[in-house]
């Protein structure tokens, strides 16, 4: 059974073609007047990991929406929009020497409705410029107020943000006004929460004021890593600001599942209408928006088939395989010395889905190095007839 035979893809009449009018769709979410109402779960933003396989694969394993990986505005401006007819995506590339560079890639028929793209910058109008130039093949952008890795904060970008609030508003004000209104597509922003619950008020109260239709809170300050608890007494004051605003709320910070959101929202009274965010968990197993999460047996042969077929960048996919299984694992070994997809599809056709084990009579990775050594036979008979060819061409 492929991918292609899994997947439900949306009913044609909730395939959204946007324009300056704002559409309403159901199935958990509502676009009405650029608002996204979501009661249920998304994917977070996540570089490296939020790429088109894991948020196909979250789709399918009952995602409402799903984020883009931060893209830097000025990384975007560069790139040229392009559409592939091959795997049927919208690609935005840049040119490196001779090679197309894949910056990002979508698949509007299974992401339209459900797609937000994440934007990190710290100017006005190369903020507006990057917007403007993805608007039509999104659903929504987001603002990146929130990541507090060095690559975002050292240009003033990400949670650096935070620390600036005059320009975090502006660039929202410019978002909503010059891209949010004309195209009829929500404008928001992903922060995390300020030292104080005081000064985290007066933030989302200027935040909400600029016209965005939704906030995600991760409810960590900058300087709190993964490890450190969620401070989740900050929401309940914060979902009041978004709701006398007209604000949907998005609580984000380790959260494990969909049973863990609605256990965690229901425990800090907070009403059904405040979404959750997926980040860690999502990106060990795209399945956590289901009831009932796969294995990840199942969902690596899933991923593969997926990344395969949209030929994801090999170096992504191997990542993402590794951060799936388990360390441990036989299996993570097989996967990190893998060369290229025919390598990983083979290792992965060998594995037993209940165990998680290759055959234990056979080595795979003997199987590899007979594959590679064919490969380099292969190759240098086509050299040697090239010579030949050569050598006779110049001889008449």
């Amino acid at each position: 059974m492929t991918y292609e035979d899994t997947y439900q893809p949306l009913p044609a009449q909730l395939i959204i073609k946007y324009t300056s009018q704002p559409q309403s769709i159901q199935n958990g979410i509502n676009i009405i007047d650029t608002k996204l109402d979501i009661d249920g779960l998304v994917l977070a933003p996540m570089v490296r990991a939020g790429e088109l396989p894991t948020r196909l694969l979250a789709l399918k394993h009952g995602a409402d929406l799903v984020w883009s990986p931060e893209i830097i505005d000025i990384k975007l401006i560069q790139t040229e929009r392009v559409e592939n007819l091959t795997l049927h995506t919208v690609d935005y590339i840049t040119k490196n020497h001779s090679n197309n560079v894949v910056v990002f890639r979508t698949l509007p028929r299974i992401e339209s409705g459900k797609l937000i793209f994440q934007i990190g910058s710290n100017n006005v109008e190369n903020a507006i410029k990057a917007a403007l130039k993805i608007v039509n093949d999104v659903d929504g952008i987001d603002l990146n107020c929130g990541c507090p890795k060095h690559f975002s904060i050292h240009s003033g970008m990400g949670a650096a943000l935070l620390s600036t609030p005059d320009l975090l508003c502006d660039i929202l004000t410019g978002l909503v006004t010059k891209v949010g209104k004309p195209f009829g597509k929500p404008i928001s922003c992903k922060i995390r929460i300020l030292d104080s619950l005081e000064d985290t008020e007066k933030l989302v109260k200027r935040i909400c004021a600029t016209g965005i239709k939704n906030l995600t809170v991760h409810c960590r300050t900058r300087e709190m890593r993964n490890r450190d608890a969620p401070r989740w007494e900050y929401l309940k004051r914060i979902e009041d600001i978004c709701c006398q605003n007209n604000v949907s709320l998005i609580m984000n910070g380790k959260l494990k599942d969909k049973e863990h959101f609605i256990n965690t929202r229901k425990a800090l009274g907070l009403p059904d209408t405040v979404g959750g965010m997926i980040a860690d968990s999502a990106e060990s197993n795209p399945s956590v928006f289901n009831d009932k999460p796969i294995t990840w047996m199942k969902i690596i042969k899933e991923y593969l088939e997926i990344a395969t077929k949209m030929d994801n960048n090999f170096g992504n996919t191997k990542y993402m395989l590794s951060r799936i299984i388990p360390g441990k694992k036989k299996m993570y070994q097989y996967i990190t010395r893998c060369k290229n997809y025919d390598e990983l599809n083979y290792i992965v056709s060998q594995m037993d889905e209940t165990t998680g084990e290759c055959n234990k009579d056979t080595d795979p990775l003997e199987h590899i190095e007979q594959m590679r050594n064919t490969k380099k036979r292969n190759a240098s008979q086509i050299d040697t007839i090239d010579d030949q060819s050569s050598s006779s061409k110049k001889q008449k």
